[in-house]
């Protein structure tokens, strides 16, 4: 039915004077009415999705850009050194020593990194820290470019070990606009436990996306423009994106300053405990990304091994916005400890797939590490959630920072593992070392699992 207007005010019919029904100021037009519509639907979608609810919090959209800026970065500097240093001095013995180098002085620094973050406040720390870091990038791109002694290549590299944990920022925001649930899970409202929950599935999924597109950008601007294109532009999206996220002063955690200085994460056992979890973890990611170039390259299809690992991250990406979605586990601890078996029985089938028939099949060793990294994003996002449970809200970021250590300590003995095992037997085989890093955290977990439960605030 068409809409008809507004009857008016008055009308004269003959001699006679009719008052018409006075003006509502509540009546509401068609185009109006369908404002209304448009408005309520989006209300329902902010209700029903549990990512759209999560980035309605005032500012959290603009600092979770910053801080993805910021963080595709991570992916790039370590393959853009490689590419840069190998064809410049004909070494990949030289590169590797140098990255190995700076992810040494990255597990050093990192946490005393965090630590005065906590105490200081982000912007005040990160923003010095990262600039220190995007200068020690381009002075190795200096050095590389204009043929400086190799120990200089040291030097700078190591340099870049200021780099905040932008994770960690990212995610102790998070906690902090939802501490109700950080500090009191057994009392908070569901709301806010679930979206934490969301939140640090969110945060997972995008390290697996960053750590997936870094590299294949990086080798891009390497080889399609100049050698040190990669670096450059890393360090250029590392120092404006983490001024982006700083300049978000309205979802900061207020800085600790000195007052909790003597509660140093370290010393909680559970806590302690759990990073050994970490490390064991560490060691499958490392030897996996270690076994699987090898066998891509002994199978005469290197130039396909990082697709292969691209797809590990694309279905941890996946799994970890799917458990966002899903309501938050009350007993997480058991959960840590099932997702750890679920990783080690899904690490069987790229062992398998690699070692069927006489040469394996590249195409099902894809097909069994995209199923086996659907279980790496819930193992991290538990994981990640016990140690903000574990941690003093006023040492979250010093927490966090020493998990990620752990786990790139992890990555470093792992890849040296599995780098030793392809070497003398068939890189088909290697996939062992990773399925036996699973079990040992899997075991870890199980044999911690009593004390970080007894431990506060996780229950």
């Amino acid at each position: 039915m068409p809409h008809s207007p507004d009857p008016p005010l008055m009308t004269v019919t003959g001699d006679t004077l009719v008052l018409a029904p006075r003006f509502d100021p509540g009546h509401t037009p068609g185009p109006r009415r369908t404002r209304t519509r448009t408005r309520t639907r989006t209300r329902t979608r902010t209700r029903t999705n549990p990512y759209a609810r999560l980035f309605a919090i005032p500012g959290a959209r603009a600092f979770t850009a910053g801080n993805l800026l910021a963080r595709l970065p991570m992916g790039m500097f370590s393959v853009s050194a490689v590419i840069m240093i190998a064809g410049s001095r004909g070494s990949y013995a030289l590169a590797g020593a140098v990255t190995a180098t700076g992810l040494v002085v990255t597990a050093l620094v990192a946490p005393w990194t965090a630590r005065l973050i906590d105490r200081y406040g982000q912007a005040r720390i990160a923003v010095p820290a990262t600039a220190l870091a995007a200068l020690g990038s381009l002075v190795l791109l200096l050095c590389v470019r204009y043929g400086a002694p190799d120990w200089t290549l040291f030097a700078a590299y190591a340099a870049t070990a200021t780099t905040p944990n932008l994770g960690g920022m990212s995610r102790a925001r998070w906690a902090h606009l939802h501490r109700e649930a950080e500090a009191a899970p057994k009392a908070a409202t569901p709301a806010n436990a679930a979206a934490l929950h969301t939140a640090n599935s969110f945060e997972q999924a995008a390290d697996e996306l960053c750590f997936m597109l870094g590299p294949v950008i990086a080798a891009f601007l390497c080889t399609a423009l100049f050698p040190e294109a990669g670096t450059l532009t890393g360090a250029i999206l590392l120092l404006t994106g983490v001024l982006i996220f700083a300049a978000q002063r309205s979802t900061e955690p207020p800085a600790s300053g000195r007052t909790e200085a003597s509660r140093a994460p370290m010393r909680s056992p559970a806590l302690t405990a759990l990073l050994a979890v970490f490390l064991a973890t560490g060691a499958v990611f490392g030897s996996t990304s270690v076994v699987t170039i090898a066998f891509a390259d002994d199978r005469g299809h290197q130039a396909w091994s990082g697709l292969v690992l691209a797809l590990q991250a694309a279905g941890s990406c996946g799994a970890g916005l799917l458990l966002g979605s899903l309501r938050p586990a009350r007993r997480i601890v058991r959960r840590l400890v099932l997702c750890l078996a679920g990783m080690s029985a899904l690490l069987t089938l790229p062992l398998l797939a690699a070692a069927s028939g006489s040469s394996g099949s590249l195409p099902l060793l894809a097909c069994g590490l995209l199923v086996a990294g659907a279980a790496t994003a819930p193992t991290m996002v538990t994981g990640m959630t016990l140690v903000q449970r574990l941690t003093p809200e006023s040492r979250l970021n010093e927490g966090m920072t020493l998990a990620v250590t752990a786990l790139l300590a992890g990555i470093a003995a792992g890849s040296a593992a599995g780098g030793w095992t392809v070497e003398r037997t068939d890189p088909a085989y290697g996939y062992a070392i990773p399925l036996c890093a699973a079990i040992l955290a899997l075991l870890t977990a199980v044999a911690a699992s009593r004390l970080i439960r007894r431990a506060p605030g996780v229950g």
